[in-house]
């Protein structure tokens, strides 16, 4: 069945350039124009040319080096500006002049200070003078959406009639909702001669959050060109979406294609679209939030116990699109507090772990403490933890309570109660340090007095709640033992530590093993 294409017009280098702060070097937005057209953007509006002459110089380059998509440069309705357009431009092979003149009461009273014939003829002249230098001429009549109907139609006819080939309406500032807008392009597309010559266009600012929900009304109403930017980057609250508005009309054929002969679609390579959010992100400074759709971190990322089933059962249950479709490579199970057994599981299983149910019960509970402590658990956490829980060799002392007392000008004391062979025994001592106080308690608790040969400590997991592991060499007589423990408290994991490489000796001891044995973990 053949498509009818909605043209995508990104505005990333000029109308998300204008977002504070979002300023870019002529190199950068060369980068940013190359993955462009890669990712597969029919036009891309490379700057305000006349503004400034970086403004100037990055659109020449951009016309100069970029093939494939049409480079547009924005001027207002003044000779000067659409001559500077021009002139950048011209060496494009496919070039568009974007052209503009506020047409609603309050811009033309308090801002343009000048009547509607005054703008009209100005529109007309402006459109007129850029076709002299391309026959490709959009215009924008801004802020559309405040304009009086009767005026905006015949502004838009006056400058069908003087060649302009695209008719651009922004809500300029975000302010119609999608029911509005809607109305308003269906009734443009009904009540403007000419306007059937024309690609009726987009433009939504996304002051009050509808810039993709009024662009894709648009697109429903006839509109068949979309502007709009990478990550939504735009002045205030920034423009539609780039990567919301492809993946919409992407993943709802039904809708899109809806009572129509020819299915709506785009030329977006969606695979390109993850790699093009991360590389603006960078260059520009403006970090994606983590809950942004469709490219923030956690737009394919899963935690909860009864989602991660779903997932994990039927990757449809949760996911409307894949991440592999914007260039992701799979989805994010996220372990945390709110993980089920069966994500814990699979997670497990993925990292090369075969365990037993009760072993896995036991890995999956101290997993639950960790989680309570931390956000997320990283694959490293899991490995730390696994390792430190499941055992094959048998605990005859287990620390069930450990209290360190730091104070100024006096010695850290710790108190430790070790449960062996059913009884509970409480020591206290004191150290050098809060790790000798500890360890001094559990030599008491445990009646075991070994030489402690090495101590080291390390971060295993990245965060400020990381998981620190403990490793300590201890050695009785001819016995030389390892032993390691894992906590987000490094003197827990230190003292858990001492007591494993402890148990380990008595282990070797009770199976009447003499010989020197280095267990490395």
């Amino acid at each position: 069945m053949a498509e009818e294409k909605i043209i995508i017009f990104d505005t990333t280098l000029r109308d998300g350039e204008q977002a504070p702060g979002a300023s870019l070097t002529i190199s950068e937005k060369l980068e940013i124009a190359q993955q462009l057209a890669v990712l597969g953007v029919d036009v891309i509006e490379a700057g305000f040319p006349v503004s400034s002459p970086a403004q100037f110089e990055a659109t020449k380059q951009i016309a100069e080096q970029v093939k494939g998509p049409t480079i547009c440069g924005l001027a207002r309705s003044t000779g000067e500006d659409i001559e500077s357009a021009g002139k950048a431009l011209a060496p494009a092979k496919k070039r568009r002049i974007h052209t503009f003149i506020a047409t609603s009461p309050i811009h033309m009273k308090y801002k343009l200070k000048k009547t509607s014939d005054e703008v009209l003829k100005l529109a007309v002249e402006a459109v007129k003078y850029a076709k002299t230098f391309t026959d490709d001429v959009e215009f924008s009549p801004e802020d559309a959406c405040r304009s009086e109907m009767p005026f905006l139609i015949e502004v838009l006819t006056a400058a069908i009639e003087a060649g302009a080939t695209t008719l651009n309406i922004p809500d300029t500032v975000g302010y119609v909702l999608p029911y509005e807008y809607g109305r308003i392009i269906a009734q443009l597309k009904s009540d403007v001669p000419g306007i059937d010559k024309c690609i009726i266009s987009t433009h939504c600012h996304n002051d009050l959050g509808m810039a993709v929900a009024n662009s894709l009304t648009g697109v429903r109403n006839g509109a068949r060109q979309v502007e709009c930017s990478i990550n939504g980057l735009g002045e205030r609250a920034g423009n539609a979406a780039l990567e919301e508005v492809v993946m919409a009309v992407h993943t709802r054929p039904d809708f899109f294609g809806k009572d129509r002969a020819k299915p709506l679609t785009t030329n977006i390579k969606t695979t390109q679209i993850h790699k093009t959010s991360q590389l603006v992100s960078r260059l520009t400074g403006f970090v994606i939030q983590p809950n942004k759709a469709v490219v923030g971190a956690n737009a394919f990322a899963h935690e909860s116990g009864v989602h991660v089933d779903g997932v994990l059962k039927e990757r449809s249950t949760y996911e409307i699109m894949t991440p592999e479709s914007v260039g992701l490579g799979s989805s994010r199970m996220v372990l945390g507090r709110h993980t089920g057994r069966h994500g814990f599981a699979d997670r497990c299983k993925k990292l090369g772990y075969k365990l037993a149910k009760d072993e896995l019960e036991q890995a999956y509970q101290k997993f639950l403490q960790v989680a309570d402590k931390k956000k997320e658990i990283f694959d490293d956490d899991l490995v730390a933890i696994i390792d430190d829980e499941v055992r094959v060799i048998e605990h005859t002392f287990e620390m069930e309570y450990l209290r360190v007392l730091i104070e100024t000008g006096t010695s850290p004391t710790a108190t430790v109660k070790i449960r062996s062979k059913g009884k509970l025994k409480e020591a206290q001592a004191e150290g050098d340090g809060p790790v000798d106080a500890a360890y001094e308690a559990i030599r008491e608790a445990t009646g075991f007095s070994p030489t402690l040969e090495s101590y080291s400590i390390r971060a295993v997991t990245s965060g400020k709640e990381a998981l620190g592991e403990a490793t300590v060499r201890i050695k009785q007589d001819s016995r030389t033992c390892i032993g390691r423990g894992v906590s987000t408290d490094i003197i827990e994991a230190s003292a858990k530590a001492y007591v494993d490489a402890i148990n380990r000796m008595v282990a070797r001891k009770d199976s009447g093993e003499e010989t020197e044995v280095k267990v490395e973990l």
